[in-house]
């Protein structure tokens, strides 16, 4: 029986010594965990704040932009209605100046709101242009710059041109 027992003893000896070990283990384990899972968190820390400041700079960039969109609105608003003033200003000028320096009226009465060539009508942004030979009301389209002597329609530049050569 004492045999038997000092066996028991040396198994159970054994056995703790085995426990302890795992345990000890099992300590180191959970020790690397918790450093692991601190490191976790301080990183999670570090991603919340970068967030928190890339959220607060894309509303200041927001803001800037939407401010910067509005101001750009209304200065196309103001540069719109300028132009508006302009066209008109310019269409008075050219009413009053259209027949100033017209020698010899047109051959043949023409409709003065439509382009002679390709019948066009004239409106706020479309010029009408009196050919230097002709005397015709052209579009900008239908019309040549031949320097000095003015604006000539393209049948007439291309006569005048093929008569040259």
């Amino acid at each position: 029986l004492p045999q038997h027992l000092a066996t028991l003893a040396a198994a159970a000896r054994e056995e703790a010594r085995h426990s302890r070990q795992q345990l000890q283990a099992q300590r180191q384990e959970v020790a690397q965990l918790q450093e692991q899972l601190g490191r976790a968190r301080q990183d999670g820390e570090r991603w919340a704040l970068a967030l928190q400041r890339a959220q607060r700079e894309a509303l200041e960039r927001e803001a800037t932009r939407g401010a910067e969109q509005a101001r750009q609105q209304e200065l196309i608003r103001d540069m719109k209605g300028r132009l508006l003033e302009l066209l008109r200003e310019k269409d008075a000028l050219w009413q009053k100046t259209e027949g100033i320096d017209a020698p010899v009226p047109s051959p043949a009465p023409r409709d003065a709101g439509l382009c002679a060539r390709c019948h066009k009508d004239f409106r706020l942004l479309s010029r009408r242009y009196n050919c230097r030979l002709c005397q015709g009301k052209v579009c900008h389209t239908c019309s040549v710059d031949v320097g000095k002597q003015g604006r000539c329609c393209l049948l007439c530049y291309q006569q005048r041109h093929t008569q040259a050569m």
